[in-house]
Formats: structure tokens, C-alpha cells, sequence
């Protein structure tokens, strides 16, 4: 099972495409959800206000726990800035992945935009990438892997136990990065023929923001 972090942020969009790939998800909101679990995402949203909650919540601490039992942790956008080590002109919060990352690093909400990459190791097909007031990482410690580097800065990094991506999967109908990730987790055995669902819109997730998390 993966949980996906549900204080702010792109919850139910990733929620959205670990059900399309048939992996068990589940939301998480306090320490005691993080029990049994695999693998995390820590999604995209606002890197300030979810540190906050993470500590109201006292999830914090209960994630590096958890990281150091083995959980994967998968930090997209806001996620990863919360997973870095070193936060250009800011303090630093999960620290779980040794690398440097500035926070809206290429302007305002204005200036996102989409890309396309090719990433070997997470797919043989060329993956779509949306940027939506995305940071950057500036650079990388021993021992951790680039897995996509754009012009001036790293787009997307992992170790065994951390991946760290600047931009949104979530936001595509492509689900390579999530097949990975489960796959990172154990989940996913062999090569899942899933690269994508052509019933996929980007309002599918509205039916999972409906369903109670109670």
C-alpha cells in the first residue's frame, strides 16, 4: 500500500493514478496512517504551508521514522523542497535526500509550462512534464542519482529510499513515474503495460474528492 500525504495540496490527483495502475492507496493525515505502508507521496502544493501542518499534525517526525523503517518517499514539486537538505535562503525541513533546491525558481504562477523528456530508467517513451511554479534543484550529494537534468538545474533525482521530481505527474495521463515509484515500493512486479489511460481527464480526480475520508 502507498499513502499519499492529505493535508494540501494534489492529493486525489495521485490518488487518481495509483488506482489506474491497481496499487492500494490510502490517505494520510496522521502519524498512525503511516503503518503498514510501502511507500509516501508527499505531493505538490504550498512547501510552507504544508511544513506547518506536518508539524500541527506531528507527522513529521513520524515520516524520518518511517523513511528509516524503509517506506519509500516520493516528493513531487512542494514535496521534494520539503525532502531537500539544504533550501536556498531557507531552513531546511525533512532533510531526507541530500540535495540543494530553490523555491520558485522559474517566476511567478505565470511562468509554468509543460515539457516533454525522455527518462531511461523510468520510461522507454518520452514522459510529459508539467511545471507549475516549480523549484529547482541547483545540486545533488554523493550518492544520489539524476534521473532528468533540463538546461541549468536537476529536474528530477532519487536515492534507494527517496525520489524527488520539481514537476507534476500527476497532472498527465501518463503514468510512468507512478509505476516506477510503486515499482520502487515492491508493488508493481515485471514491466506494467500502463503507460497511460485514454479516459483519463483532468477532472477525473473530482469523483475521489467527493468519497469521505472519515
Amino acid at each position: 500500500m502507498i499513502g499519499v500525504l492529505d493535508l494540501q495540496g494534489d492529493v486525489v490527483e495521485h490518488l487518481d493514478h495509483l488506482e489506474r495502475l491497481g496499487v492500494v492507496a490510502r490517505r494520510v493525515k496522521d502519524p498512525s496512517h503511516l503503518h503498514n505502508l510501502k511507500g509516501l507521496i508527499i505531493p505538490g502544493g504550498e512547501s510552507t504551508c504544508l511544513s506547518r501542518l506536518l508539524r500541527i499534525f506531528e507527522i513529521d517526525t513520524a515520516i524520518m521514522e518511517a523513511c528509516k523503517r524503509g517506506v519509500k518517499i516520493w516528493g513531487t514539486c512542494a514535496g521534494a523542497i520539503l525532502l531537500a537538505t539544504q533550501i536556498v535562503g531557507e531552513k531546511a525541513y525533512l532533510g531526507l535526500i541530500d540535495m540543494e533546491i530553490e523555491r520558485n525558481s522559474f517566476g511567478s504562477q505565470l511562468d509554468s509550462f509543460a515539457a516533454v523528456a525522455s527518462i531511461p530508467k523510468v520510461s522507454s517513451e518520452p514522459v510529459p512534464l508539467t511545471f507549475i511554479r516549480a523549484p529547482k534543484i541547483r545540486s545533488v550529494g554523493p550518492g544520489v542519482e539524476i534521473l532528468l537534468r533540463m538546461d541549468d538545474y536537476i529536474a528530477a533525482a532519487e536515492t534507494e529510499g527517496i525520489l524527488a521530481t520539481v514537476f507534476h505527474p500527476e497532472l498527465t495521463n501518463n503514468f510512468a513515474f507512478h509505476r516506477y515509484f510503486s515499482r520502487k515500493c515492491g508493488l508493481l512486479a515485471g514491466e506494467s503495460p500502463l503507460l497511460a489511460d485514454p479516459t483519463w481527464k483532468p477532472t477525473s480526480w473530482t469523483r475521489l474528492a467527493r468519497i469521505s475520508t472519515g
